[in-house]
């Protein structure tokens, strides 16, 4: 079981990582710097997708119990995505919990293990944005819209790029 301690180590590890070795697509730091469990996130939208030119902002909350549990990612752009709730929390695999998938969808192997890193998230999000799965949604009416009416979604997504872009 990994105590808190272990976890502030690994945190500050991958922070310092990332500042040294800086990955394309994205930036991370703490949303304050006496709190190495919440970490400020801006994606950047992938090129030659719907989402590319946006900055969207996400907060990255990570348990005590890091790296045993998965963290928490929740988007405070707005973003319309099938697989990003309502409220922004970001609804991908390798955040659920470990183990077998409770509903039968996911293979363990698919789901939340302690060798994921910040990097390897922000990657699956950025993943996500370029391919959405609409098979298992977290937003319905996004997902019906991307199957349904195309045209729909790529306006909503438009305006939710051109709306991160004001605030860069």
């Amino acid at each position: 079981m990994a105590s808190s301690s272990q976890a502030t180590l690994l945190l500050q590890k991958q922070l310092k990582d990332l500042c040294k070795h800086p990955v394309d697509g994205f930036s991370a730091g703490l949303v304050d710097e006496d709190n190495l469990f919440e970490w400020s996130v801006t994606v950047i939208g992938p090129p030659d997708t719907l989402y590319e030119g946006g900055f969207f902002n996400a907060i990255m909350s990570f348990p005590q119990n890091y790296p045993n549990s998965p963290p928490t990612v929740r988007f405070t752009s707005e973003i319309w995505h099938p697989n990003v709730y309502p409220d922004g929390k970001v609804c991908i695999s390798i955040l659920h919990p470990p183990g077998d998938d409770p509903n039968g969808y996911e293979l363990a192997s698919e789901r939340w293990m302690p060798v994921h890193t910040v990097e390897s998230i922000v990657l699956s999000i950025i993943s996500m944005l370029s391919s959405p799965n609409d098979e298992s949604p977290a937003n319905v009416e996004a997902a019906k819209e991307w199957r349904e009416m195309r045209a729909e979604f790529r306006k909503k997504v438009g305006r939710c790029v051109r709306k991160s872009q004001e605030f860069m």
